[in-house]
């Protein structure tokens, strides 16, 4: 009828919103090459909430927090612009990547992963990150923020089975974890306290990504 019109196939099974350990498994094979298909994608766009758009926005929702707290995202934001002038940030292999792989943007069919979806914030970062950021949400315990190294393992070694580590990520691994939870704490804190007029968000507590972040710092990852 002249309207513009996409169809699409409809992705089998549910999202895993309590995933275990098969889930974490596949996903981390879909995850590594999912990254190596994107190494060769001419385009480029950064990504729109990464260090730039952190740098930015702190000093924004600096004044809603108490001292103590606000002393954290300023410690912390501090913390991730020293790494990224570091040699080892520098050597990070990088591309496109989903840049937010929650576990309500995948989608299972029993324990086979038929598909991940919602690329809107998809732009080219570490690789890296980009685990941190699945780790940090497939890979916790919700409550605690405390990493289930059960899951995580499993995922970091079906990526690997694909796609090994450099000594550079292995070396940063945790950094890129605090990276990840820093990233969405900012943006839930700016999403809470300065809601955008019409948006159709409905905003997330932000509290629980400072919950990750501090777990994180209390307790870093050994990786396997």
């Amino acid at each position: 009828e002249g309207k513009p019109a996409a169809i699409v196939n409809k992705l089998r099974g549910k999202s895993q919103l309590a995933p275990q350990v098969s889930h974490c498994q596949s996903l981390g094979g879909v995850l590594a090459h999912m990254h190596l298909a994107g190494r060769d994608y001419p385009r480029q766009q950064p990504n729109l909430r990464g260090l730039p758009w952190w740098n930015e926005t702190v000093p924004v929702v600096l004044p809603y927090l108490d001292a103590a707290t606000a002393e954290l995202l300023r410690a912390e934001l501090a913390y991730q612009n020293h790494i990224a002038e570091s040699s080892a940030y520098t050597a990070l292999p990088r591309g496109p990547v989903h840049a937010d792989l929650f576990r309500d943007n995948a989608m299972f069919d029993g324990d086979v992963l038929t598909g991940i979806f919602d690329f809107y914030f998809a732009g080219v970062d570490t690789f890296l990150f980009d685990i941190a950021v699945v780790i940090n949400d497939w890979c916790i315990d919700l409550a605690s923020g405390v990493i289930d190294t059960a899951r995580a393992n499993a995922l970091l070694a079906s990526y690997q089975a694909v796609r090994p580590l450099t000594a550079a990520e292995r070396q940063l691994l945790n950094a890129m974890l605090r990276a990840g939870a820093l990233r969405f704490w900012v943006s839930r804190l700016w999403d809470f306290y300065l809601p955008r007029e019409a948006s159709m968000l409905t905003p997330h507590d932000p509290t629980h990504f400072e919950r990750v972040l501090r777990e994180r710092l209390a307790t870093p990852f050994v990786l396997a």
